[in-house]
């Protein structure tokens, strides 16, 4: 899960320079280890063989990271933090008395916030990591909204047969009908048009 990487060096100040160089990360966030001494002829040439990995604990780093953000936006928040599937998933959870300025117009503020946090942590990882970030419950309600319009639109399609265009959104919402109707057998959804005019479309199946 953590990024780790091996090389030879000949002392611990070229080891923390690669270490730094590989990880792309500070050097007080790494931890440096020596899996083998390699002796060389009456001392010459000697080196050791290091493994780097991140130190670090991913939900903590990620919290401090947001707090540090929103202290710059002079914002008082709460945080709850959640780690799911051994670490492979966290779950950010923020109440502030600003949650609207946070959230933004059609939740871009908070899209655009998430997207930061994700970027930050997986500069630390191999592999995939689920990061999710929530502010005054915004997603949480705009999930069942969004599902009690796939609903009332799907039963219509395969009522009277004709495909239905939902105003466009992003691909955060178009994901939460896609997967709300994806097990539907009377409908199937698709995605038409580019950028912020991308929309779903509901259509019956044939």
């Amino acid at each position: 899960m953590l990024k780790k990487v091996e090389f030879e060096a000949k002392s611990l100040q070229e080891a923390e320079k690669l270490a730094v160089d590989h990880l792309k990360i500070q050097k007080d966030k790494i931890k440096l280890t020596v899996l083998k001494e390699k002796k060389g002829l009456l001392g010459i040439g000697s080196s050791s063989l290091y493994e780097a990995t991140p130190n670090v604990n991913l939900a903590t780093e990620g919290k401090v990271y947001l707090e540090s953000i929103l202290k710059t936006m002079e914002i008082t928040s709460r945080m709850e933090v959640r780690t799911l599937n051994d670490g492979t998933e966290i779950h950010y959870h923020v109440e502030s008395d600003e949650n609207a300025l946070l959230i933004g117009r059609e939740g871009r503020t908070l899209l655009a916030l998430q997207f930061l946090l994700r970027n930050y942590l997986n500069v630390y990882v191999d592999g995939h990591l689920i990061v999710s970030l929530d502010i005054g419950n915004y997603h949480e309600n705009r999930k069942k909204q969004l599902e009690i319009l796939a609903t009332k639109t799907a039963k219509e399609v395969a009522q009277t047969k004709i495909a239905v265009k939902l105003d466009p959104m992003n691909a955060f919402d178009r994901r939460i009908i896609h997967t709300k109707l994806s097990e539907w057998r009377d409908v199937i959804t698709e995605s038409e048009g580019e950028g912020e005019e991308r929309a779903l479309v509901i259509k019956p199946k044939r």
